[in-house]
């Protein structure tokens, strides 16, 4: 597995956070290294904007030059809220999948192990309809990208509107799809499964869940976890974060989650809240970040 950077046999998860690149990719590193993080998620770009300024040879050199001497990794970025490869409208799905193959170059030129994507929202039309845009759309990417090293990784949605990939089966659907689906990956968010109406809360849900997850994808699918608790309750369909043990989700299928020999190596990001009086330009430790990785590691 492209994502296991660490062993697959290691005792533990690699745990980290989401970091900002402001004032640069290398910054990130030293945002991880300065909360104690082992893995890190960054944008390559503005989320919120189509633009993608170039990246300079000597910026991705210091990047990849900052991860080989801190050892921070696996490194994943996480494409663009815009891209939406379910749209039936022919010119925003065009400049979405332009858009993925722009993320992914990116992500291959800095050296990182996989790229997060929402699979993107049907709209107007049908699920199925969508899951085939998208899976249509995905091999195309695969297809310009063939030489790249960059795993794409389908997110669990939560399941707004009309959103896909919130049900197991969706993203078995679109892997199905897909022409050669060898470089795709899962990531599980634990905010998203629970707001999607996996019961992960309890402990005979938590079991259930994975079973069927096993029986319906597999867990060699599974390259990454999100770990957020959940600000609105279970089958909610609404995406909010919340920090570790202080929404519906609570502690305990946390603890379960990082016990879990199943999921020894694999990475488990946060997205949870920052410190808003935290300076986006620092790269001294957000005291949020340090507090909910504390917990996690209290349960390992």
């Amino acid at each position: 597995m492209i994502l296991h950077r660490h062993s697959p046999a290691q005792a533990h998860p690699i745990l980290g956070t989401h970091l900002s690149i402001a004032g640069g990719f290398a910054r990130a590193i030293d945002r991880a290294v300065a909360t104690g993080c082992q893995a890190v998620q960054i944008f390559t770009k503005s989320s919120t904007q189509w633009r993608a300024r170039p990246l300079k040879d000597n910026e991705v050199s210091e990047f990849r030059e900052r991860v080989d001497d801190t050892l921070v990794g696996p490194v994943v970025a996480h494409a663009s809220y815009l891209i939406n490869l379910a749209s039936p409208n022919p010119q925003l799905r065009r400049r979405s999948t332009d858009a993925l193959s722009e993320e992914l170059q990116r992500a291959d030129s800095l050296g990182l192990a996989g790229l997060v994507l929402h699979p993107g929202a049907y709209t107007s039309s049908s699920e199925d309809e969508g899951l085939s845009r998208i899976a249509e759309s995905i091999t195309e990417v695969l297809r310009q990208r063939s030489g790249g090293t960059t795993e794409l990784l389908l997110e669990q949605t939560a399941g707004q509107g009309t959103v896909l990939g919130h049900r197991f089966e969706h993203l078995h659907s679109i892997l199905d799809r897909v022409e050669s689906a060898a470089r795709i990956g899962i990531c599980l968010d634990t905010c998203h499964m629970v707001a999607a109406g996996y019961d992960i809360i309890s402990s005979d849900g938590f079991a259930a869940v994975f079973e069927e997850f096993e029986t319906i994808i597999g867990c060699d699918r599974l390259k990454l976890f999100h770990l957020n608790d959940s600000k609105t309750p279970l089958g909610s369909r609404v995406d909010r974060h919340e920090n570790i043990g202080q929404g519906y989700i609570g502690t305990a299928p946390f603890r379960r989650l990082l016990r879990d020999k199943r999921f020894c190596g694999l990475p488990m990001i946060m997205e949870t809240p920052k410190s808003t009086d935290q300076s986006p330009s620092s790269v001294s430790a957000d005291p949020m970040d340090v507090q909910n990785l504390n917990i996690l590691r209290e349960f390992l």
